[in-house]
């Protein structure tokens, strides 16, 4: 049987969230530091582009070297969506069921690490100060609310990007009535 596209960026979704899992549960097991650090986001944020472009290329192969935009975003869409759900599900499992204190210790180190960047980039104490109320009356990073809100942010921003991948990725079928 032939494969779908669907499935293909099912599968490439999974793939990626086994990967950004693992980086998830590493960083908690190995190194909770490493959620502060700037550059661990952006290689992630990289990563899930990197593999929904390649979820839109296969797709392109699977239907003969030609995809309609629509398809070409779906399959984007769909490997984004999966591999950005599945690490969220095990970080909410991680630090809120297996090891909440976890969750306050990173929760500190984030807004020490927020602040300090303010404070280099030259931002007035008093922005500081407003911003850091703000993140103290938010409660905890960890929950399921923010959690799904953060996943929504992610799916917008991503789908810029595979609104751009798709327009690349097209091509319409020269034979094609």
């Amino acid at each position: 049987m032939e494969k779908s596209y669907k499935s293909s960026a099912t599968q490439y979704g999974i793939y990626l969230a086994l990967i950004l899992s693992s980086l998830t549960v590493i960083g908690y097991a190995a190194y909770l530091d490493l959620f502060t650090k700037w550059w661990f986001g952006i290689s992630q944020m990289v990563l899930v582009i990197i593999f929904g472009v390649i979820s839109s290329l296969k797709a392109r192969s699977i239907l003969g070297g030609y995809i309609s935009f629509k398809d070409a975003f779906t399959a984007f869409f769909i490997a984004v969506a999966i591999g950005i759900a599945i690490p969220a599900i095990v970080g909410l499992v991680i630090f809120n069921f297996v090891d909440p204190e976890a969750a306050a210790i990173l929760q500190e180190k984030i807004i020490e690490s927020q602040l300090r960047m303010m404070e280099n980039w030259g931002a007035p104490q008093e922005t500081i100060d407003k911003t850091l109320e703000q993140l103290e009356a938010q409660g905890s990073f960890f929950t399921i609310t923010n959690s799904l809100k953060s996943i929504a942010y992610q799916l917008v921003g991503f789908s810029i990007v595979g609104l751009i991948v798709a327009l690349v990725v097209k091509k319409s079928d020269p034979h094609a009535a």
